[in-house]
């Protein structure tokens, strides 16, 4: 491997980098088509099995209750169909009053700060075709329903329980402690009725070509590498939390087992809403796909830098085929999935009702996201954007944005504050 592809920038010859990793993936796996064909087919078959319960009018998103959550008890096939399709619903995180209590209190934040007045479009790389003058992205991260919803008790329990689908501990090391939550913030989405959207096309997030190119991201695919397809495990955390990707606009710095969202409002399940392919082990069929002899030398199926990992209709059909939609949710509720998933936004048209959700992932604390929380702290303490996102700094003068000596135990450690 050539010594620009251990930087921690692109390297400047991107189609010569693809190249190089190319031909050395395929001398290292051998068979390359062979594989890719045993991929393939296993992807056929969890495809065709999620597209007929769909047809059978099945929800094909398993769906847990957050009671059971919290007495321990979730059914053992629930679990194992959170497994399977690395995808849950956590019915009553909190309870629907405060969740939209919290969304009205988001919008006096917003109001009172005459964020409106402020405002100034931003294209961020990932949320660009959502947003125009009037934004359905609105990038704040330090009010309190925010800071408070990161912190509950009942967020721990969920983060706590999705964490534990992973292996935190093999090969002698310990990858991240998962039942320490570290703060990764992000912002809120307000999408109002009416609104006619085009919703974002498929794409996986934290990583695009450097998934190929460094050489913590093939020891996190070095089964399907060392042509074992089978051994890959989208659930091992092992090298995860060593990668790092290449600076821009839609890095990820944090190490996350599953992104997420918590819901404000109520929206049913064709109102634009978040579709994932419920295959955890896709990845291993788009780690391959570009390395099939119809794919250009110096292309990788469309993912470049500076962008999301993008999946298509022309590169990935069996997968864009599975996609499949939350079913209705209420405020309070909880979505996750796995984050290596595909997912998308579905377009709508003159929307029914808001779609109001904060975005909070699970993101367990490990050294790279320790490194992280550093950022994070001083954004918090000064109300900046944190680094991960655009550099807008809405909050530095907001009087009543969330403060340090506001923060519980969680939301101090989950700092770096103690």
């Amino acid at each position: 491997m050539v010594a620009a592809l251990h930087a921690t920038e692109a390297p400047s010859d991107i189609p010569a980098a693809i190249r190089t990793v190319k031909a050395e993936l395929r001398a290292r796996i051998g068979d390359y088509r062979g594989v890719f064909a045993q991929v393939e087919d296993a992807m056929r078959r969890e495809v065709a099995e999620i597209v007929d319960l769909r047809e059978q009018g099945q929800e094909v998103w398993p769906v847990v209750a957050f009671a059971d959550i919290a007495a321990g008890t979730v059914p053992q096939l629930t679990v194992e169909a959170i497994r399977r399709r690395g995808c849950a619903i956590v019915r009553g995180t909190f309870p629907r009053e405060r969740a939209q209590a919290w969304d009205a209190e988001l919008v006096a934040y917003l109001d009172d700060n005459d964020f409106m007045g402020r405002y100034r479009y931003l294209d961020d790389g990932v949320f660009g075709g959502l947003a125009a003058s009037k934004p359905s992205i609105f990038p704040i991260y330090w009010s309190r329903p925010q800071v408070q919803a990161r912190e509950d008790a009942n967020m721990v329990a969920v983060r706590g329980f999705l964490n534990g689908f992973w292996r935190h501990e093999s090969q002698g090391r310990v990858w991240f402690d998962p039942n320490r939550d570290t703060a990764y913030p992000d912002r809120i989405r307000r999408r109002a009725p009416g609104t006619t959207s085009g919703g974002l096309s498929a794409h996986t997030d934290s990583g695009s070509i450097e998934r190929w190119l460094l050489p913590a991201y093939q020891q996190v695919f070095r089964h399907v590498y060392n042509g074992d397809p089978t051994a890959y495990d989208p659930w091992d955390g092992a090298y995860r939390t060593e990668v790092h990707e290449f600076e821009s606009t839609v890095m990820c710095s944090a190490f996350r087992t599953f992104q997420g969202w918590t819901a404000l409002s109520d929206m049913d399940h064709d109102q634009g809403v978040l579709h994932t392919v419920p295959i955890p082990e896709a990845m291993a069929y788009l780690m391959l796909r570009p390395l099939l002899d119809d794919v250009p030398e110096d292309d990788m199926c469309g993912v470049t830098t500076n962008q999301v990992f993008p999946a298509s209709e022309k590169w990935h059909p069996e997968l864009i085929e599975s996609l499949s939609g939350i079913p209705d949710v209420k405020a309070g509720d909880s979505v996750w999935w796995h984050a290596d998933m595909v997912h998308s936004v579905a377009p709508v048209t003159d929307q029914k009702g808001w779609g109001n959700v904060m975005y909070i992932p699970a993101a367990p604390w490990c050294p790279r996201n320790e490194e992280y929380a550093k950022n994070v702290r001083e954004a918090f303490l000064t109300g900046s954007s944190p680094t991960d996102f655009p550099e807008e700094h809405y909050e530095r003068a907001w009087v009543d944005r969330f403060h340090e000596d506001q923060l519980n135990q969680t939301g101090r450690r989950g700092l770096g504050l103690g």
